[in-house]
């Protein structure tokens, strides 16, 4: 009933990739793809415009303005492989709090197109694109995350085994965080 639960909306990783007066589809999206999937995607250009600071201020929803940037080709690239995730959250608040409408009074849309062309809305339209269609990545980027953090040194190509042997113990045991 509070759209919570799990790692994907936990207040700390939507605060810190808000920047304060306005969510940010971006970063929420680039950090699920990056650090929940494992995909490695390049930095962004050296000059790219920035979004209005405050959502209140804003004359479009943050979507629409999103929807412009990516309308051009060196963008959308890029974009195309993390927007979708970011948009997901915009049911959360720059705090993380769930939300209806944004700071500028508008109602939110949580709706999204995945990679693939596949739809959902928000928390749960993620949660079940991950996993219908990324569960071995998400698997493999959480338990990278883990180990790495449980040695306390960065992976080395020598841990893939370690990783495999992981991955197959969590799906025989129903992918239990306590494997």
């Amino acid at each position: 009933s509070y759209e919570r639960g799990g790692l994907l909306p936990m207040a700390a990783f939507l605060t810190k990739n808000a920047p304060g007066l306005r969510t940010s589809p971006v970063k929420r999206g680039y950090w699920v793809a990056k650090n929940i999937l494992g995909e490695q995607i390049p930095p962004p250009p050296p000059v790219v415009p920035e979004l209005p600071a405050d959502e209140a201020k804003m004359d479009l929803p943050l979507r629409q303005m999103l929807e412009r940037h990516r309308a051009n080709p060196s963008c959308a690239g890029c974009h195309a492989r993390f927007d979708s995730f970011g948009v997901a959250f915009e049911s959360f608040d720059p705090l993380g709090r769930h939300r209806t409408q944004d700071l500028g009074g508008r109602t939110v849309d949580a709706r999204a197109t995945f990679p693939g062309g596949i739809e959902g809305e928000g928390l749960q339209g993620i949660r079940q694109y991950i996993r219908d269609h990324r569960e071995d990545d998400f698997v493999r980027g959480f338990s990278r995350k883990l180990l790495a953090y449980a040695l306390g040194r960065s992976l080395a190509l020598s841990d893939d085994l370690l990783i495999q042997e992981i991955g197959r113990k969590l799906a025989v045991d129903g992918y239990r965080f306590e494997t």
